[in-house]
């Protein structure tokens, strides 16, 4: 398999990612905000009553899935977009397309035309829209920024989920006690993906060098299709690596279940010793746990991450995330969960940065769109399905208890990762592109 070089950045294109940066921040906290509204709305409009804690389990596993199944379904032919098509002109479309589709979930709901269905559906179609804007997102800002600011690069790119985590509970909060619901903070949600829009519009920044469209030279469907799939089985520290982040997301997934459900059980003592409603508690396990994000992300694009091995970058904080994970599940007050949640969370954006800086400089941008989608597909196929069996599972054990059992699954995978010789060579190019090789002159024999 041939593999070409990137173009160099452009001299200004970390001005211009900083643009690009700093409004699609506004916009993920407006989704952030509006996400977390409506989680406060199934749990005190839909399902308020202890009896109904297997409903709200369901109801918070089905927007889970809607809100992430969609988008990994779609993300291959995503990815095949992003190689194919104006990765710029793409996030643009999905921008203003999202925006609607906000707007109009907030007026639907302000009529008392939107049941859970059709709430489901919304977010649906919210994820396949996100799934076409990130993988043109995150193969864009590669052409703007230099090998050796990626990892700052990606830094920032941890915490502006971080930091829209951080601000959204609170924000949803006031917009939810000013408007006396949820449709103020979708409606913001919609006017934020507008905002981003309008700066996207003015920006220039180069595109990946795309293939020739000549007569018979574009490559088929099915072959681009398939290229991922190829390019990754090919170099098998690469396969590694995303199982470890398989297992990462299978065990962190549940946790938008998980978070509410400890809230009104096994911390509910504990919230009422506190005088705080669920929405307080809600909100300030959110806020604590968003500031752990926002604490990695800023050290990881302050330090600027490992310049070697940076693989350690990874399986150390999965590691440590592990334990996070374990005294989570054995917290019995809110003061020992939130600070396990702060801790959890931190571990996040430096495995991330670290991941995203090991991809960006293997595959060639030209690539990335095709082989990221695959990647994605790898990592995050575990989600759902964790989503899911949250959903059934947390109706009958103890959520304490299942959280545990994940941290111990989690440590355990990274600690036999951290023995393999293998994958602490998944950042030799050398060693990678001569796997390939081999493995292609294999298939030819």
């Amino acid at each position: 398999m041939t593999v070409a070089r990137s173009a160099p950045p452009p001299v200004r294109g970390f001005q211009t990612f900083l643009k690009l940066w700093a409004s699609q921040g506004v916009s993920s906290l407006g989704s952030a905000a509006a996400w977390f509204s409506l989680t406060i709305y199934l749990a005190q409009t839909l399902y308020p009553l202890p009896s109904q804690r297997p409903e709200l389990a369901l109801g918070l596993a089905l927007l889970g899935l809607s809100g992430g199944l969609p988008a990994l379904v779609a993300v291959p032919l995503a990815g095949i977009w992003a190689d194919r098509a104006d990765r710029r002109r793409t996030m643009l479309v999905c921008d203003l397309l999202s925006g609607l589709l906000a707007l109009l979930t907030a007026f639907l709901m302000l009529r008392g035309l939107l049941p859970l269905w059709g709430l489901l559906t919304v977010s649906a179609l919210t994820s396949l829209l996100g799934s076409f804007h990130g993988s043109a997102f995150d193969t864009s800002y590669g052409t703007l920024v230099g090998p050796a600011q990626l990892p700052r690069a990606n830094g920032m790119m941890q915490t502006l989920g971080s930091l829209s985590g951080l601000l959204a509970p609170a924000l949803a909060a006031l917009l939810i006690a000013a408007s006396g619901g949820v449709p103020l903070a979708l409606a913001i949600d919609g006017l934020s993906f507008w905002l981003a829009a309008a700066v996207l519009s003015r920006l220039r920044f180069p595109a990946a060098s795309q293939p020739d469209r000549s007569a018979g030279a574009l490559p088929a469907f099915r072959d681009d299709l398939s290229f991922g799939w190829r390019y990754i089985l090919a170099r098998p520290p690469l396969l590694m690596l995303l199982l470890t982040f398989a297992a990462v997301n299978f065990s962190w997934s549940p946790l938008q279940v998980f978070d509410t459900l400890l809230l009104k059980g096994q911390l509910s003592a504990d919230l009422r010793a506190h005088s705080l409603n669920f929405t307080a508690g809600l909100a300030l396990l959110g806020t604590l746990s968003a500031v752990g994000g926002v604490a990695g992300g800023v050290l990881v694009s302050a330090w600027g991450g490992l310049k070697r091995r940076r693989v350690l970058g990874v399986l150390i904080p999965v590691l440590l995330g592990s334990v996070a994970l374990a005294t989570l599940g054995l917290s019995a007050s809110l003061w020992v969960a939130a600070p396990a949640l702060l801790a959890l969370t931190f571990t996040g954006p430096v495995m991330n940065a670290h991941s995203q800086a090991i991809w960006q400089a293997q595959v060639p941008t030209q690539m990335q769109g095709r082989v990221f989608s695959v990647r994605r597909l790898i990592a995050q196929f575990t989600s759902p399905v964790s989503v899911a069996l949250a959903g059934v599972l947390a109706a009958h054990v103890a959520v304490g208890t299942l959280l545990v059992g994940l941290g111990a699954l989690v440590a355990a995978v990274a600690l036999l990762q951290l023995l393999n010789p293998s994958l602490r060579r998944v950042e030799d190019r050398a060693y990678l592109e001569a796997l390939a090789l081999r493995r292609s002159g294999g298939e030819r024999r």
